[in-house]
């Protein structure tokens, strides 16, 4: 099955098609430049996820170079801390502002930790992924995944991406950056909904 994945994130394409797996043909926005992605304007993850699903979908995309799929699947996902209110949450990737670095956030989490005195112990965090299916316009569905865990502070790892250095899933020892991809992707938050995902297509 054909899928356009609403995003141009490497790192997000590559996970999307390896728990996806070979019964899915997946390309993202990088091969057809001519077309935007949305602005991120919802209050929710799922709010984004929707908006930037249905509104790609409704690009009427012709190319020479390969048949582009009707079906579209876009997501939207973050870290939550609860010491901190929920956030960074939908701000995840620009908590440090816009453009900012994966290592500019982290550091910005951690120094709002320190700041606010949060003892180690007290850092419980969540990764919250929701991905919306749509087609022509519509919303055809939406499909969430949550892995509970803790921040840890230093980093630890180098693989993974975003906040994966500090995030440590409950019943582990290793963060997600210190894991091997195999294990990550059976656990994340993006797993479960693309779990979810898969079993409604």
């Amino acid at each position: 099955m054909d899928l356009l994945l609403a995003t141009c994130n490497q790192h997000k394409t590559r996970e999307f098609r390896g728990l996806l797996g070979s019964d899915f043909e997946v390309i993202d926005l990088s091969s057809l430049p001519e077309v935007a992605i949305p602005e991120e304007t919802g209050q929710t993850f799922a709010d984004n996820a929707i908006l930037k699903a249905v509104e790609t979908s409704r690009c009427d995309v012709r190319t020479a170079q390969r048949t582009v799929p009707t079906l579209v699947i876009a997501d939207d996902s973050g870290l939550e801390v609860d010491a901190l209110g929920g956030t960074p949450g939908i701000y995840s990737a620009r908590y440090a502002g816009e453009n900012a670095t994966d290592a500019e956030n982290v550091d910005t989490l951690l120094r709002e930790l320190r700041a606010a005195n949060v003892a180690s112990d007290q850092r419980a965090a969540r990764f919250r992924c929701v991905i919306a299916l749509a087609q022509d316009g519509k919303l055809r569905g939406t499909f969430e995944g949550v892995v509970e865990g803790n921040i840890v502070d230093p980093p630890r790892g180098t693989g993974g991406f975003g906040y994966d250095p500090v995030f440590r899933p409950d019943g582990f020892e290793q963060t997600f950056a210190e894991m091997e991809p195999e294990l990550k992707n059976k656990i994340s938050h993006r797993a479960k909904a693309i779990a979810a995902l898969r079993e409604a297509i």
